[in-house]
């Protein structure tokens, strides 16, 4: 065997995709982006969705949108891909980390009210894995605190969380179709709000600070047919190259029709997967998985001793990862960190497995038989 961490599920239609792309030459910022965009503004429930080429290019933009004073202080988890802090620092932020909630590995709110201050301007919670963050707490919190709200959806695509789609609890959701995601358009990501106010310079923003959509001031320039004034461009914001592209969004577009498959195959190998280890004792899931109520990104577990457990599943041929190693340890944001001792040690334990939508019941059970007969 030789079982992939990850895999994106590709067949035909996304190929026909590609081909009606390559048959209308036309593959850059098109009328395919704005099918995409609408269609998933009208999934999420959302009054407006911009797509972009990352859930990286999201979260700058994201955060970009509320222009905030240079210096101040964003909350964000440690226990979260670098691009989320990242952002913090594109928009000259302070990212303040946050340890993790032993049982979910989410956003501890102890710890969250701990490292409230006066100069904190936004929180960024990450639905980790796929799971929730108890938004029904962190919103009214955040409000009380004047603090924006920016969902980090990379890991979840679809999670109805108490009657409403994780990623419109916030003022903005990000979500991403990178390779690894639920779905995929090679690379590409998606935004979205209900309060439109927020967006309205993004799709310049997101298009080297071009924005031909809304052309708002030609009227200055000409009373005359503005239709006919397609030479007419202006640049009003910084902008940068994120747009999204009618070659990734019509793979996006077969994608989407996939989704409610894709999360269901899904949640049946999760299941699989907590049935098959429930009685081994030395390891335990990552977190309380719910399958049956929330698309999952990620499949782990946690093992005390995890390094010899990741190197003995190479050998049988199983990938594994480690997702991730937390943020306030990581060089680049250490001057920020070394401050969520739970995570910084818990993160040791941590084993992501194979986990896509074309992973066959054979191989969990192969990965699961090779778990139960190594002899911790």
């Amino acid at each position: 065997m030789n079982i992939r961490l990850f895999k994106p599920s590709l067949g035909e239609e996304e190929l026909q995709a590609v081909k009606e792309a390559f048959e209308r030459s036309w593959v850059g910022l098109g009328p395919k982006v704005n099918e995409f965009e609408e269609e998933w503004a009208k999934f999420t429930e959302s009054k407006l969705a911009i797509g972009v080429n990352s859930a990286t290019a999201a979260l700058h933009l994201s955060l970009a949108c509320f222009n905030f004073p240079e210096g101040k202080k964003v909350l964000v988890p440690s226990l979260t891909f670098s691009a989320t802090a990242s952002a913090i620092l594109y928009n000259k932020l302070i990212p303040v980390f946050v340890d993790s909630d032993p049982i979910t590995l989410g956003l501890s709110f102890d710890d969250l009210e701990r490292k409230y201050d006066k100069d904190c301007v936004a929180v960024m919670p990450v639905h980790y894995a796929g799971h929730p963050v108890p938004m029904e707490k962190l919103m009214p919190w955040a409000k009380a605190k004047g603090l924006r709200v920016i969902e980090d959806c990379a890991h979840t695509a679809g999670g109805i969380y108490k009657g409403k789609m994780l990623g419109t609890w916030g003022d903005i959701g990000c979500y991403s179709f990178e390779e690894k995601k639920i779905i995929t358009t090679g690379d590409g990501g998606m935004m979205v709000t209900n309060n439109p106010d927020l967006f309205k310079d993004v799709k310049a923003m997101r298009w080297v600070g071009i924005d031909k959509d809304n052309w708002k001031t030609a009227q200055e320039y000409t009373a005359a047919n503005h239709d006919a004034m397609h030479w007419f461009y202006e640049l009003n914001v910084l902008g940068y190259k994120y747009n999204m592209n009618d070659l990734a969004a019509s793979i996006g577009l077969a994608q989407f029709k996939k989704l409610p498959k894709f999360n269901k195959r899904r949640s049946d190998i999760i299941r699989r997967y907590l049935n098959g280890i429930e009685a081994i004792k030395e390891i335990k899931p990552l977190l309380p998985f719910e399958p049956e109520n929330y698309p999952y990104q990620m499949f782990g577990i946690r093992a005390e001793r995890r390094d010899e457990l990741i190197i003995y599943l190479k050998t049988k041929g199983i990938a594994t990862g480690c997702h991730y190693t937390p943020l306030s340890i990581q060089p680049l944001f250490m001057p920020y960190g070394q401050n969520c001792p739970y995570i910084e040690m818990e993160a040791n334990k941590l084993i992501t497995l194979p986990l896509h939508a074309d992973l066959t019941n054979e191989e969990v059970d192969y990965i699961i038989e090779t778990i139960v007969n190594k002899p911790f």
